[in-house]
């Protein structure tokens, strides 16, 4: 006879749903085999490590094919197959695509980097760290509760700081690592305090139930519920380089490898941007009057502080390309926060952030495009100085021609029509949700940022100073290059592909 905790214990045990959960543990499983492997792999053979990883990722991107046909959940509440801490809706899938193809670009710059650097930089512990950030970066669009989505935020987080810092004996990577390590940090302590009032208030960390539960807040927690989310939004606001969480940023890409940098510069973002998205629009929509202003104020701030301090790196003789990249991710994260502060305002939410989704991946295609064009040039040019690019085009006429494209999409000029589109598509969502003077700011800035863009495309094309260094270009950068140069080029020829991609579903 069996006793009645047996049917009890019996449900509480549950199936798990392992084709939803394929793609980051795949990636998980492979930094596993990776470090594990790398204690029997003969030094001359490392390079195999590099092309495991990128099978691996590869492996793990192909595993979203078969989760186009509906929505999957798992690890829910006994009792309400509602209420689940992972679930691979459409916005899921969107955003571990960015990701996951992201990180197989910057897993492709990082073969040639690490066949370069093999002294400085230890190749098993370098895929491994790489490995295991995009696991947590993956998981973190599929995190329904609070505690998954911090757990994956770190996760994708803190093999970041050791990336940045892995290179043997160098003074800046080693401060980049640091300074990036203690405000990250920070930002986090200062989340997990926002997620423990709002807990406190709520009683649960379940996102579709924090919705519900938060409009009816006795009146005297009301405060500490107010408190709760302005923290929580200052953690999330940190991982997307919002003004004035940015001061991280241009010591970090520079100091880091730089295909760590272009790992940063997009990952990075989608991991932030998709936290911020779940935070606010699904979790705490009826706080929208708290941070919509918010947002929007940060939006502001931070295209334009980004802009300024990408201008300002002109006035400075030997400005690195890179750190000028740096300031730029900045400027395109205000750009990038616009929709999501417009869904507050707006009646139909979902398009606004399928606005800040499809800029997400036009961004993330053409910067890890100038990221690999910038990783040609910096095999020869070891500053990788923005005037190192003069007369790229007599050296290697392809690499400057797609360089001059990436630049022009982020620009927003043709034939750079997918970057363009977009920002025509996030200055639509502003002024349809009646924000006339973000849209201005916006405007404003993207005038702004020609200066710069333009500047550096025209450096291209000028006879250069003596005779034109010719680039070898290895396989792994040909094929990043191309990769990026083709979706770019694809995308601008049908721009509306990207918003029927983008129609996320998430409510």
């Amino acid at each position: 006879m069996s006793s009645p905790a047996q049917p009890l214990a019996a449900s509480l045990v549950q199936s798990v749903d392992w084709l939803a959960i394929a793609p980051p543990t795949i990636v998980a499983v492979v930094a596993l085999v990776v470090l594990v492997a790398d204690l029997f792999v003969a030094e001359h053979r490392k390079a195999l490590l590099g092309w495991t990883s990128v099978a691996g990722l590869a492996a793990a991107t192909l595993m979203l094919l078969p989760l186009l046909g509906g929505d999957r959940s798992t690890f829910c509440l006994t009792g309400d197959a509602t209420v689940c801490s992972y679930t691979a809706d459409r916005f899921t899938l969107v955003i571990q695509f960015l990701v996951l193809g992201g990180a197989l670009l910057a897993a492709l710059l990082s073969v040639t980097a690490l066949k370069d650097a093999r002294k400085d930089l230890p190749e098993g512990e370098y895929w491994f760290l790489l490995l295991s950030s995009a696991a947590g970066a993956a998981l973190l669009p599929a995190s329904r509760d609070l505690a998954t989505l911090i757990v994956a935020l770190e996760v994708a987080s803190l093999p970041a700081f050791a990336l940045v810092g892995l290179r043997y004996g160098d003074r800046k990577s080693s401060e980049a690592a640091l300074k990036f390590f203690l405000s990250s940090v920070t930002a986090t302590a200062v989340s997990l305090l926002g997620i423990s009032f709002v807990y406190a208030t709520t009683g649960t960390l379940y996102l579709t139930q924090v919705a519900d539960r938060i409009q009816h807040v006795d009146g005297q927690f009301h405060t500490l519920a107010q408190t709760g989310v302005v923290l929580t939004l200052v953690g999330f606001a940190f991982k997307t380089a919002a003004v004035p969480f940015h001061f991280w940023v241009p010591d970090t890409y520079v100091g880091a490898p730089l295909p760590i940098a272009a790992y940063l510069s997009v990952i990075g973002k989608a991991v932030g941007f998709s936290g911020l998205i779940l935070v606010t629009v699904v979790a705490l929509p009826s706080y929208a009057d708290v941070w919509g202003p918010a947002l929007a104020a940060l939006a502001a701030l931070t295209m334009t502080v980004g802009n300024a301090g990408a201008l300002r790196q002109q006035a400075t003789r030997a400005y690195s390309a890179v750190r000028l990249l740096a300031w730029s991710s900045v400027g395109q994260a205000g750009y990038l926060l616009v929709p999501i502060a417009a869904a507050a305002y707006s009646g139909n939410a979902e398009k606004s952030i399928g606005s800040t989704v499809a800029y997400a991946l036009m961004y993330g295609a053409v910067n890890l495009g100038a990221f690999a064009v910038a990783a040609l040039v910096g095999r020869t040019q070891t500053l990788n100085r923005v005037a190192d690019y003069r007369g790229l085009y007599a050296s290697s006429p392809l690499s400057a021609l797609l360089l001059a494209f990436f630049l022009l999409c982020l620009a927003g000029l043709p034939p750079g029509i997918i970057g363009l589109f977009a920002k025509v598509t996030v200055f639509s969502a502003a002024v349809d949700a009646g924000l006339g003077w973000l849209a201005v700011v916006m405007a404003v800035n993207v005038v702004i940022a020609l200066v710069y863009y333009l500047q550096w495309t025209a450096l291209l094309f000028r006879a250069p100073e003596g005779e034109p260094e010719k680039h070898r270009v290895p396989g792994p950068v040909t094929a990043a290059i191309a990769l990026t140069g083709v979706l770019g080029i694809a995308l601008s020829g049908a721009p509306q592909l990207v918003l029927r991609f983008t129609d996320t579903g998430l409510f």
